[in-house]
């Protein structure tokens, strides 16, 4: 249903015949007419400012969200990879980043950041998708991965969002750690549980999904091996218990590397120096993407597997990565001030077209989504942690250089719209649509 049908389903015109004059009904028709008219303008003008978004979007998201009487959502055939980001005073302020054991780097709150206008904004698909994003439903999301294992697949973006959503579910359920890794500082395999819905939510670190060695496993070194023959073992040995597969990798492909087929070498990526042909990232990523989706594809013993994979979520560096000043935006940009960049946009199209073909395929025995994610995070400079990776950073006076992180977003924060869209693909799944 579109967003102006409550005002104009109650226009019921009366078609009038010959000269006779209008009655009762028509005259009330009219009047229902002009009321509808006046109901589009008013809402026309209300989402042309913040103020108007934050009195109009309650009334926005109950139309789009709610059901029709056959009881299927009419969001689930929504676009929200175009759109822009809308104030809306305490969107993103839905639960206690330290409570829910989120990674002490991307804990903003904690750590000291003053600004904390980040938090008020939500995602507004295009006018063109003819829907809103509702809220994230804690209570929805469990009932549709009640007893399911839900796995998160990648780079750190993947386990950010994984973290992301067990604090969502945190907020309304309570919740276990399983597992992780025994060294503090590493997240490479953690596992959350929530009993009262039989749910397992995993994050499995494998920044290439391929095997890879170097220093992707080890900071020490200088580049990585990457064996695009090999999925990662520990996920790609897990894959058939995943309900729910979520992939979402990208920035390690940027980094220096040299490409494997078993023992052939395939070529490198910024390493002039070991002689081999220089193929860049984008074959190699193109390769990883598809390898990995046919083997969540092809898996046995899950019936209703639901394979996400997620495009590519940029960084916004926009100084050295030890400028204290290098993202410390405050606010979104607006529509045209900033552009999906070139390489972006190339890695999203590879998710598309991968996905579309391992599809075509499958002949719809597992379902396939794209959870595009490109635009809507190119736009949110002000939603990632910068110096606030540290605690109080500027206890001591303001350093002449310091880290700070403009990947990973804020958690709370942006990134939880990803889980809100991740929803509702889930519920597109559940309902068959």
């Amino acid at each position: 249903m579109g967003a102006y049908d409550q005002c104009s389903q109650k226009t019921s015109p009366l078609p009038f015949h010959g000269s006779v004059s209008p009655g009762p009904k028509a005259v009330f028709a009219w009047l229902a007419l002009l009321s509808a008219v006046l109901c589009l303008a008013l809402l026309h003008l209300l989402r042309g400012s913040q103020l108007g978004m934050a009195v109009v979007s309650p009334l926005f998201q109950y139309i789009t969200s709610s059901t029709n009487n056959q009881g299927v959502l009419s969001t689930y055939s929504c676009d929200y990879s175009e759109g822009q980001w809308v104030w809306s005073p305490g969107h993103a302020r839905r639960y206690n980043g330290t409570e829910c054991n989120v990674k002490d780097s991307e804990n903003c709150v904690r750590n000291g950041r003053p600004d904390s206008g980040y938090l008020d904004w939500r995602w507004q698909p295009s006018a063109a998708a003819g829907c809103q994003l509702p809220d994230f439903d804690a209570a929805a999301f469990l009932a549709a991965v009640r007893g399911k294992h839900v796995a998160f697949v990648g780079d750190s973006m993947a386990r950010n969002q994984a973290e992301s959503l067990v604090c969502l579910l945190a907020a309304s359920s309570p919740y276990s750690m399983v597992y992780r890794d025994q060294d503090p500082g590493t997240r490479l395999f953690w596992r959350w549980a929530f009993p009262s819905h039989n749910l397992t939510v995993s994050s499995y670190w494998a920044p290439f999904l391929a095997r890879a060695t170097g220093r992707s496993e080890n900071y020490s070194m200088t580049y990585s091996t990457v064996y695009l023959n090999e999925l990662a073992e520990r996920w790609s040995a897990d894959a058939d218990s995943m309900d729910v597969a979520v992939v979402s990798t990208g920035h390690w492909f940027w980094r220096p590397s040299i490409y494997y087929n078993g023992s052939e070498v395939l070529g490198t990526h910024l390493l002039s120096g070991l002689n081999h042909t220089e193929i860049g990232f984008l074959s190699p990523y193109r390769e990883a993407i598809r390898m990995s989706v046919q083997r969540l594809a092809g898996s046995g013993g899950r019936t209703g597997r639901v394979v996400v994979v997620s495009t590519f979520s940029p960084s916004h560096f926009e100084k050295a990565w030890d400028d204290p000043t290098t993202c410390a935006r405050k606010t979104p940009y607006r529509e045209g001030e900033m552009e999906v960049g070139v390489i972006p946009a190339e890695l999203r199209k590879i998710v598309r077209e991968e996905t579309a073909a391992a599809a075509t395929r499958n002949g719809g025995a597992t379902r396939i989504e794209v959870l595009d994610v490109t635009k809507l995070a190119t736009m949110r400079p002000d939603g990632h942690p910068g110096v606030y990776m540290h605690r109080d950073p500027f206890a001591r006076g303001v350093p002449e250089r310091l880290q700070s992180d403009c990947l990973h977003f804020c958690l709370p924060g942006p990134v939880d719209t990803f889980n809100e869209i991740l929803l509702q693909l889930l519920n597109k799944r559940r309902l068959g649509k």
